[in-house]
This record gives C-alpha cells, sequence and structure tokens, in this order.
C-alpha cells in the first residue's frame, strides 16, 4: 500500500481508530516517540504539534503495535483498510 500524507489519508487512520475501542487524542507533550499508548485503558496520544507526515507514520506504527484485528471491525472497508496497512512497512 502507497502511503499518502494527506489530510484524506489522516481522516481515513483516525476513522480506522473511532471504529476501534481505543480512543484517538491530540494533546501536547514531550514524547520521545511522538506518541503514548495507555493499553490499559484504551486510549492514544498523539503529539499534536507533529505535522501531518508525522502523525500518518505514528498512527500507522500505533495500528501495527496494537495488533488490531480486522474481523472486530463491522464495516468492510475499515477491515480491508487495516488489512492493507497491515501489509506497510514503515522506512525512516
Amino acid at each position: 500500500m502507497v502511503i499518502k500524507y494527506t489530510k484524506h489519508f489522516l481522516d481515513k487512520l483516525e476513522s480506522l481508530f473511532a471504529a476501534s475501542n481505543y480512543v484517538l487524542r491530540y494533546e501536547k507533550g514531550n514524547f520521545k516517540s511522538g506518541y503514548c499508548v495507555l493499553k490499559e485503558t484504551k486510549i492514544v496520544i498523539i503529539n499534536k504539534y507533529f505535522p501531518i507526515e508525522g502523525k500518518i507514520n505514528a498512527l500507522i506504527e500505533i495500528i501495527n503495535e496494537l495488533n488490531l484485528n480486522p474481523e472486530d471491525f463491522k464495516e468492510k472497508t475499515n477491515q480491508d483498510f487495516l488489512s492493507d496497512l497491515r501489509q506497510t512497512t514503515l522506512k525512516f
């Protein structure tokens, strides 16, 4: 899958989190990696001062870390999008 660093692609990632059990928030903070995952409370916090590329990369990294199951999503579009993201590797 080709990653597009656009607002539309970021919206698709955010809608994936909205359909999951995790809450996505943008907050200020001094996260070393640019994000924080509170797994017990199922909250994902992204540094709000990140540029759009940083937000997208962080969300993709978090999705891979959380091992979300495509079958847990009701909508087929979210299932397909998550499956495509799983096959995506980020190169820094």
